[in-house]
């Protein structure tokens, strides 16, 4: 078996760059190390399966390793180097660099769920209107400064100036449709920074769609501190809608800007996205499940 470091030294505020984590790795006892750069593709003909291919970088990063292992039939072992690291909260990998190198290196794996948008892999979340907002305006600045909470600040400096949309929205057995704020599909337990979604998996063979309409700012935050301190929203409230489903499409009026998983990939107004059930090993200690995902975050089916 053979491993390799693939490295984005664009990732997070690049204090964890690849001399940090080939340290620790040798530290836990890997004496024999391949490093590769991202950003190079000349050398994925040689991962061969059952290799193990550690990824340092953010969730851009760990999705360009994960197509490379469900190609490859490799092992992903995820050292978590952005700033949002929402892929690594699914997979309960400990904060310390020394333990996740043991993590990392172990045998204990899972296999879990890939997603793919218009033809994209993703691992986390799609966003469709203001969530695209901090993928797309969150300045480098204060991602350093401010980690994962510089996404929420950019929903907040934006959230009075978004405009709605119209769209349809189609699960397997279940169609919403209406004007938008946001839009968000997402494949696992966490999006946006390590907000959770109540009973989501990244096992399960689903999707979560999860979608809020477009009200007045102090039913918007009614319906978010709700959702955040009971686990559902007011009785009666159809501010968010959450569909459940292992594919689904979305059909807006106007095309309007896709991210998935940070990456913007386009203006478009027909959206397809299907996930595909346990097609990546991972190295973990466990996935997170209905009960943690439940605690982490708040969102409860409103329809």
């Amino acid at each position: 078996m053979n491993y390799w470091l693939m490295a984005n030294t664009a990732a997070g505020d690049g204090s964890h760059d690849t001399t940090f984590w080939r340290e620790h790795l040798l530290a836990a006892g890997l004496d024999s190390l391949q490093v590769r750069d991202i950003i190079e593709t000349d050398w994925y003909r040689q991962v061969e399966p059952g290799d193990r291919l550690l990824v340092a970088g953010g969730d851009g990063s760990v999705n360009c390793a994960a197509a490379l292992c469900v190609e490859r039939r490799a092992v992903l072992g995820v050292l978590p180097s952005g700033t949002a690291n929402d892929f690594a909260r699914n997979l309960r990998l400990p904060d310390d660099p020394v333990d996740v190198c043991r993590v990392a290196l172990g045998a204990h794996t899972a296999r879990v769920d890939v997603a793919w948008i218009n033809g994209q892999l993703y691992l986390n979340v799609a966003h469709i209107g203001l969530g695209t907002l901090p993928a797309r305006e969150a300045s480098s600045r204060e991602k350093k400064l401010l980690g994962r909470f510089s996404y929420l600040i950019t929903l907040a400096r934006k959230l009075g100036v978004q405009r709605s949309f119209h769209g349809r929205i189609e699960g397997d057995d279940q169609t919403v449709e209406g004007r938008w704020l946001t839009i968000a599909i997402a494949s696992g337990a966490y999006f946006g920074g390590g907000h959770g979604i109540a009973g989501a998996r990244i096992d399960d063979g689903q999707l979560d769609i999860v979608a809020v309409r477009q009200r007045a700012w102090f039913r918007l935050l009614l319906s978010y501190l709700s959702t955040r301190l009971l686990g559902h929203p007011p009785k009666g409230d159809d501010t968010v809608v959450h569909l459940r489903s292992p594919q689904c499409h979305v059909q807006l009026r106007h095309a309007r800007t896709l991210t998935a998983d940070g990456e913007t990939m386009g203006r478009m107004a027909d959206v397809s996205a299907f996930t595909r059930r346990a097609v990546l090993e991972v190295a973990c200690q466990g996935v997170v499940g209905d009960h943690d995902s439940a605690l982490a975050g708040e969102i409860r089916e409103a329809s």
